[in-house]
């Protein structure tokens, strides 16, 4: 769980009828940038907890995206196995010594300013996982997607446990939408997207 947004992020009220296809159309153009300087596997790491509600939107995420199958393309953290503060390390140990020069995006939920409360940001660098609960964990990710699913600001944990989970499961439908609808046309498009080595054959 994040506690702030990252200055130079785009904000995407979930709300809007158009929340799906502007959150598509920043994460096609993130892939596009990470995945031409090189980075030969992308692999999104779904941070987070099912043991409470306002910190589930990571695992909720993974659920969704997990079983997706496309060339050089890896997902982490789940409800059943989830990413959080006690394994993240670990995890990402795992992720670098298993692919060649990932592009990794980092997935998390976040508190936030009242009127950002429903907000999905999307922006290129790291987050710092769990400092919004006083977490000291490295940052994590090249690009990340956050979803401000509470106002932060005093007793944190108390504000994640009573976060309503239609906030959550609303932004978690549409981030993984987005997901899905990004790697079909990475794989399956070619005037979409030039970098072969993640098209399926």
């Amino acid at each position: 769980m994040l506690f702030k947004t990252r200055p130079k992020e785009e904000y995407i009220n979930a709300e809007s009828p158009a929340a799906l296809k502007n959150l598509t159309d920043e994460l096609f153009a993130m892939l596009q940038r990470g995945i031409g300087a090189g980075h030969k596997s992308v692999v999104f790491i779904c941070i987070g907890t099912d043991r409470s509600t306002g910190d589930s939107l990571g695992p909720l995420i993974g659920y969704k995206i997990n079983g997706l199958k496309y060339k050089n393309f890896y997902f982490f953290g789940t409800l059943d196995e989830p990413v959080h503060a006690k394994n993240l390390q670990q995890t990402m140990k795992n992720v670098f010594e298993r692919y060649e020069n990932p592009y990794i995006i980092a997935i998390d939920a976040c508190l936030g300013r009242m009127d950002h409360v429903g907000y999905i940001t999307v922006g290129e660098g790291p987050i710092k996982p769990g400092s919004g609960v006083n977490k000291d964990l490295e940052p994590v990710g090249h690009g990340h997607i956050t979803g401000i699913v509470n106002f932060g600001g005093f007793m944190d944990f108390l504000v994640l446990q009573n976060t309503r989970l239609s906030i959550v499961m609303k932004m978690a439908d549409i981030i993984s939408m987005s997901i899905r609808y990004v790697l079909w046309k990475i794989s399956n498009d070619p005037t979409a997207f030039t970098a072969t080595n993640y098209r399926d054959a």
